[in-house]
């Protein structure tokens, strides 16, 4: 199977947008946050081109699938411990991922072939998460939150290069960063 490389702007509007809108858990006036943790969580995570992890320095390779790199596990923790509990929204991720209400979980293999299911899955690891989401366009808080509660601290990623991966994304969508207190992060463009 060839990788797609996707623009953040055709991302957004092929995947992330769809994947929230037939979620239903956010408001179309709340999205704009959401959508955008999305995005850097994608960048992030695959650069937008990588549907499988990577080969380590060992050639070995971890098991995380997907634009958003969802390990396995995580992906069967999901529908044992929260979509379980919920059917009406398990029934609407079945539809996002092309099976009927009621089907059985899909595999995991499914966030490689499936855009827009491995959007829902990553939205859905962050509804599961403490606190609040971050504000629209503070990418500072956005990184912080990402590496918390996606990567986590046993994860080699860093929130600064999160930062440096949405910031610079988001001169395509016309928007900019918002300022932040912290020294390195970048503000609003003049």
């Amino acid at each position: 199977m060839s990788e797609a490389v996707w623009t953040a702007g055709t991302f957004l509007e092929k995947v992330i947008d769809p994947a929230l809108a037939a979620l239903g858990l956010d408001e179309p006036e709340g999205r704009a946050g959401v959508r955008l943790l999305l995005l850097g969580t994608a960048l992030q995570e695959s650069g937008l081109k990588h549907l499988r992890q990577l080969a380590n320095r060992d050639g070995s390779r971890g098991p995380a699938l997907g634009y958003f790199q969802m390990e396995p596990a995580t992906h069967d923790d999901i529908w044992a411990t929260y979509l379980a509990f919920r059917k009406p929204l398990a029934a609407r991720v079945l539809a996002v991922a092309g099976l009927a209400p009621g089907s059985p979980q899909p595999k995991a293999e499914l966030l490689v072939q499936n855009h827009l299911y491995a959007a829902v899955m990553a939205r859905l690891r962050y509804r599961r998460a403490p606190g609040a989401l971050p504000a629209a366009g503070d990418v500072a808080a956005m990184g912080a939150y990402w590496k918390a509660h996606y990567n986590t601290a046993l994860g080699r990623g860093r929130a600064s290069e999160f930062v440096a991966r949405l910031a610079a994304a988001l001169p395509e969508l016309g928007a900019a960063p918002q300022p932040a207190d912290r020294p390195g992060v970048p503000g609003p463009r003049a």
